[in-house]
C-alpha cells in the first residue's frame, strides 16, 4: 500500500519542514529526502513515538537529523518539522502543536 506524504502548513502559510530543508546545501536535504521517499512504501524504519500523536525518525546522517511526523488515518504522512539531536526537545514540543494545529486544536 502506498502512502501518501504531505508537508504541514501552517494557518499563515509558513511550512517548517520545507524551511528546514532549505537551510542545508544540496546533498543533506537529497539524504533526508531518500529516508521520506522509504515513508511512501510504508517502510518508517528507526521511529518512535514522542508524545502527543508526533512520531519521530531518525537519518542516520551528518548531525544526527530528525524528522517529526504525524499519521493521519491509514495512508497519510504529514511531515512537520525537521531537526537535529542538538535541537530535539524543542523539534518536539514545535511539532506536537503543529500536530495539534493540523487536527483543528484537538
Amino acid at each position: 500500500m502506498k502512502v501518501r506524504v504531505r508537508e504541514f502548513v501552517t494557518a499563515g502559510g509558513a511550512a517548517p519542514y520545507r524551511e528546514w530543508l532549505l537551510e542545508f546545501d544540496r546533498v543533506t536535504p537529497a539524504r533526508i529526502q531518500a529516508r521520506v521517499l522509504r515513508f511512501e512504501d510504508a517502510n518508517f524504519g528507526d521511529v518512535r513515538s514522542v508524545g502527543g500523536g508526533v512520531l519521530e525518525a531518525r537519518v542516520m546522517f551528518g548531525a544526527g537529523y530528525r524528522i517529526y511526523f504525524g499519521r493521519h488515518r491509514v495512508a497519510l504522512v504529514l511531515l512537520l518539522v525537521g531537526g537535529s539531536k542538538a535541537s530535539q526537545t524543542r523539534d518536539i514540543r514545535l511539532a506536537q502543536v503543529y500536530w495539534r494545529e493540523y487536527l483543528g486544536g484537538k
